[in-house]
């Protein structure tokens, strides 16, 4: 979990306490999404993984902006894993990451992943959530 963090950091230009909670956030959408198969796996295979989510769990929302508010009501409104997906987008956006830091996070985050568990795994996970090849 600490090249990860290290390399969202790095990427994102944030620090490795917000790289933390973001990499946490992304990681509880795929446990919530897939708590069975490539996703558990992936977690499985990530030590530090759980912590991370634990810590994005228990954060205090911070103010997201507009945008995060926006996103994270969305999220609400939209059904299934696309709606999922906003709210995840949303609280991204609460530990103050643009539309390009979260974009550039799923790049870092998938990398990573496909080291982990392979790019056929990898590919179930990402295909199976509407929508989310935009943050790819």
């Amino acid at each position: 979990m600490d090249e990860l963090i290290a390399r969202i950091s790095a990427t994102l230009g944030v620090e490795p306490e917000t790289a933390r909670l973001a990499a946490g956030h992304v990681l509880g959408f795929f446990r919530k999404e897939f708590p069975d198969g490539p996703a558990a796996d992936l977690i499985a295979k990530l030590p530090g993984a759980e912590e991370a989510i634990a810590a994005a769990e228990a954060a205090p929302a911070a103010d997201g902006g507009l945008l995060g508010g926006l996103l994270g009501g969305l999220g609400g409104l939209v059904g299934g894993s696309k709606g999922d997906l906003m709210a995840l987008a949303g609280r991204l956006s609460s530990v103050g990451l643009s539309m390009d830091q979260s974009q550039a996070l799923a790049k870092e985050f998938f990398a990573h992943a496909e080291g982990l568990v392979g790019k056929e795994k990898l590919k179930q996970i990402t295909d199976s959530v509407p929508g989310l090849s935009q943050f790819l």
